[in-house]
């Protein structure tokens, strides 16, 4: 169980396990070979799924994803809110993540829009085509209590740990996400601990039309906020404008537990390499 020390500065450790990532990409590029051997400026969203994919940008590009979510929850309260995703290819098989989202709650004060908190996370992909775990990566992940005003962030400093397998059947892309997350504080603005699992499926429809059909989960929590188990099914269709813009839209839908209902709608963007030509991939 991971417990948090005040001696030692949680971003330094998001550093220090990309380091370590982009020093074992660098020894396994002469042996392995890389799943993303492909054109780096087509785009790998991971909107709008609650799951990620094993894949990661290529090294010195760029890509932005962004959505906007319109929640219901069981008790009729209704908030939005516009997650951020910019992804950074350190590597040929480790991305920088940088997270957070722009949050809308009537309950705010004078209802303006707020940031919350900022996670930031190094995504590794560690085996390609596995004949068990498929492509296979890791996101260990830091969450800082970034936001200024109550209720649009925790108030914690979390560290996550999510394990990636993503396997291609055919045209259905799989993708199997199972992750937990430990939180500072003493329980009563967020569980101390949480866990996630997901499954999601993507597959063409026609042409540049797609379809997304995920379900996940978070299991029960405990202490001053806990919760009950949730499950939800998530559906919708993605449409691939260009080979480096994608967007997305759909609903989110309660299976069981307080989980809100939600429409959503987004974009995923490579921008392309935005450092030296000779270090992109």
């Amino acid at each position: 169980m991971y417990t948090m020390r005040q001696t030692l500065s949680p971003t330094a450790c998001v550093f220090v396990l990309a380091a370590l990532a982009i020093r074992l990409d660098l020894g396994a590029q002469v042996v392995e070979k890389d799943s993303t051997a492909r054109d780096p400026h087509a785009v790998q969203p991971e909107r709008p799924t609650v799951a990620t994919h094993a894949g990661t940008v290529a090294r010195g590009w760029i890509e932005l994803e962004e959505g906007g979510e319109w929640d219901k929850a069981p008790d009729g309260t209704r908030t939005f809110f516009a997650p951020t995703n910019l992804k950074v290819g350190l590597g040929s098989r480790v991305q920088l993540n940088l997270l957070f989202n722009l949050i809308y709650d009537r309950a705010f004060p004078g209802g303006a829009f707020e940031a919350g908190d900022i996670t930031i996370g190094v995504k590794y992909r560690i085996v390609d085509d596995d004949r068990i775990l498929g492509d296979f990566a890791i996101l260990p992940a830091i969450k800082l209590p970034s936001a200024t005003l109550n209720g649009a962030g925790t108030g914690t400093t979390d560290f996550s740990l999510l394990l990636i397998s993503s396997h291609q059947f055919g045209p259905v892309a799989m993708d199997l996400n199972a992750g937990q997350t430990r939180r500072s504080g003493d329980g009563t603005s967020a569980p101390r601990t949480a866990r996630i699992w997901t499954a999601s499926f993507g597959f063409p429809v026609r042409g540049p039309l797609g379809a997304t059909v995920e379900i996940f989960g978070f299991p029960r929590t405990t202490g001053p906020a806990g919760t009950k188990a949730i499950a939800a099914f998530l559906i919708g269709p993605t449409f691939l404008v260009r080979k480096w813009f994608a967007m997305d839209a759909g609903i989110i839908a309660p299976i069981t537990g307080p989980q809100a209902r939600a429409m959503y709608t987004g974009f995923v963007w490579n921008f392309g390499c935005i450092a030296p030509r000779r270090f992109c991939a």
